[in-house]
């Protein structure tokens, strides 16, 4: 494979800026070719930055050139869907942030429209799943290592009180859940490999930004349970523990350790723990890796477009949860 698919980045937010874009051009597979923004001197300013060869003052302009394969959309939450199915009309591949959509509705919408054009890839961008010290937790989960798998907690917090935060933004699908909590569904859900039956929630909302600032969860598996907690309103830390009835799995950075150091999780059995290091990378490169194989191999993308449905119902499932004040059911009709 020595064939670099062209890249255009729809959209010059800070999760491009600081992580996708420079990802991209460290791949084998990649090179971005061009860069969008509503604001034609912002996309000038990043592709001077990054040496993009193409940058327009909008996203409808980078999609009519033809040059252009595939497009990295890191748009807020509720330009997701819109973007990404003008993306596959406009012939090009779409790998999309997560959350990939505002509601399971609209995930939906995202999927039927991919079906009708199978030729193209789509995927949500949780790029955790790249990184091998999941790799390596999931094999040992499913090599039996830990025993059988019984529990998975995990928690995810930054502190963003300004107004004009996206994550603070109802419009915009913001708030912890949204941002950050889908990661702690994602990940029970990886390791598990199934989907949770019962569900059960409790969320602070802000007065003022009327977004989530503050959700704890239980997510209720056939054979185990994930608890978590997210938060926009505390002090920062990431933490993921993995418990099974001989053994347990924890890391240092879970969601987004560094590029420049070795990752560290740390398996504990019944007579030792022992610290396993994993070679620096960078995640978001691994990702765009992935993606491209699929593209050039035309073969299968690695998380399908129906994880994402399915993690956002989760989500819609939680809120509902606390809505009516109780433990429901994943199948249980929509209030």
């Amino acid at each position: 494979m020595d064939e670099k698919i062209k890249w255009g980045v729809l959209g010059t937010a800070t999760i491009a800026v600081e992580q996708m874009i420079s990802a991209l051009f460290k791949s084998r597979y990649a090179t971005v070719r061009a860069i969008a923004s509503r604001k034609a001197d912002r996309a000038e300013a990043v592709s001077k930055k990054f040496n993009i060869p193409t940058y327009y003052g909008s996203y409808q302009e980078l999609l009519e050139n033809a040059d252009i394969q595939a497009v990295y959309i890191p748009l807020p939450n509720h330009l997701h869907v819109e973007w990404a199915i003008k993306a596959l009309n406009a012939g090009k591949h779409v790998l999309v942030e997560k959350p990939i959509a505002l509601s399971v509705v609209e995930a939906r919408r995202l999927m039927e429209a991919s079906k009708k054009h199978s030729e193209l890839k789509v995927m949500e961008g949780f790029m955790y799943r790249f990184h091998p010290q999941w790799t390596k937790a999931k094999r040992l989960v499913e090599a039996g290592e830990i025993g059988k798998l019984r529990m998975v907690q995990s928690s995810f917090s930054f502190y963003d009180d300004h107004p004009d935060s996206i994550v603070n933004s109802k419009a915009y699908g913001g708030g912890s859940l949204m941002d950050i909590g889908c990661y702690s569904i994602s990940i029970a859900r990886y390791l598990f490999g199934t989907e949770p039956t019962y569900v059960m929630a409790n969320i602070e909302n802000h007065p003022g930004f009327e977004v989530d600032v503050l959700a704890s969860g239980i997510l209720e598996f056939d054979e185990g349970v994930s608890t978590f907690f997210c938060a926009t309103q505390l002090a920062e830390d990431q933490q993921a523990h993995i418990y099974g009835t001989k053994g347990r799995i924890s890391f240092e950075f879970p969601f987004n350790p560094p590029k420049d150091r070795s990752a560290k999780i740390w398996f504990t059995g019944k007579e030792n723990t022992e610290q396993i290091k994993l070679d620096p990378c960078d995640q978001y490169t691994l990702q765009a890796d992935a993606f491209a194989h699929a593209i050039l191999g035309n073969t299968e993308v690695p998380t399908a477009i129906s994880d994402g449905v399915n993690n956002m119902k989760v989500i819609e499932k939680l809120r509902e949860s606390y809505e009516i004040g109780k433990r429901i059911g994943m199948n249980e009709p929509g209030q």
